[in-house]
């Protein structure tokens, strides 16, 4: 029992972070449906943000956090405007097409100016002195996990759900044609949301960053598409179904590695993934949607 609180504390841990980068994928595709596969790529860059704020410039882990969270924020905005604007009319596949090239210019345009060499944290950044709760071990870095997102995730809830720009987003996401009739500005609504999503992937490129040590260009990945799962998981669309798909798909890879194999906990995710399709194509807390042909 011991070991399965262990590694359910692990699990939220890691799950954590994959609803962090989840919550980017789904209000992105709530508001324009479009599956933004550079998002990913945005996580890795706010790691790489705070690796050179804390390592060149000798900056805390906080005001790092911050910097590299400010910094994503307006990289999706000008991603946005540059590369997904134009095609915001365009088939789905166009955009989605569009997506996956953004992915590799961030991806190798970091590995031309950062090299291909893993690069590590300095050792002294954060504060990671364990605690021990009826033999299971707990890290401050695990804390720090745990608290920054749910401070983010009440904040997330609360701008969409009680901010003017909150209800401007969820009038797009049901009708952009509708919300530009009432007065919203559609353009400004949907850079606010890349906005928001790109901040929360770079403080978990941040997190990740810090709490493994080991930073790449290509890191954002494996993660990028697992948070993609979790946001199916949990239907896409639904910001409470993208929390909850990151902490399930968190915890269900740290159970396979711990009780199994770690060769299979990229593979458990695919799996939950073909279920999901298969049994709910709306995931868990979607709703089917009827489009008007």
């Amino acid at each position: 029992m011991i070991q399965f609180l262990q590694q359910m504390i692990n699990g939220l841990s890691l799950g954590s972070i994959y609803a962090l980068i989840a919550l980017g994928y789904t209000m992105v595709y709530g508001i324009i449906k479009l599956i933004n596969f550079a998002h990913g790529d945005i996580y890795m860059l706010g790691a790489f943000t705070a690796f050179y704020a804390t390592t060149f410039f000798h900056l805390n882990f906080f005001v790092a956090l911050i910097i590299a969270m400010l910094l994503c924020g307006v990289l999706g905005v000008l991603i946005e405007r540059i590369a997904y604007k134009p095609l915001r009319h365009a088939t789905r596949i166009t955009a989605l097409i569009t997506a996956m090239g953004v992915s590799y210019v961030l991806e190798y345009t970091m590995q031309y100016f950062a090299g291909s060499d893993v690069k590590t944290f300095p050792t002294d950044l954060l504060e990671n002195t364990a605690f021990s709760l009826g033999g299971v071990r707990i890290t401050m870095m695990q804390i720090y996990i745990f608290v920054i997102t749910i401070i983010l995730m009440v904040l997330l809830t609360y701008i969409v759900n009680k901010t003017k720009m909150g209800r401007a987003m969820r009038a797009v996401s049901v009708d952009e044609d509708a919300a530009k009739l009432m007065g919203i500005n559609v353009d400004t609504t949907i850079s606010f949301t890349f906005f928001l999503g790109s901040c929360l992937a770079g403080v978990a490129g941040v997190l990740v960053g810090v709490y493994y040590n080991s930073i790449n260009p290509l890191m954002g990945m494996t993660p990028g598409l697992k948070a993609f799962i979790a946001a199916v998981f949990g239907g896409i669309g639904n910001i409470p179904g993208a929390m909850i798909g990151g902490l399930f798909i968190g915890i269900a890879e740290t159970l396979v590695t711990a009780y199994g194999s770690s060769l299979y906990k990229d593979a458990i995710v695919y799996v939950i993934l073909i279920l999901v399709l298969i049994l709910k194509p709306d995931g868990l807390l979607g709703k089917n949607v009827k489009e008007k042909v």
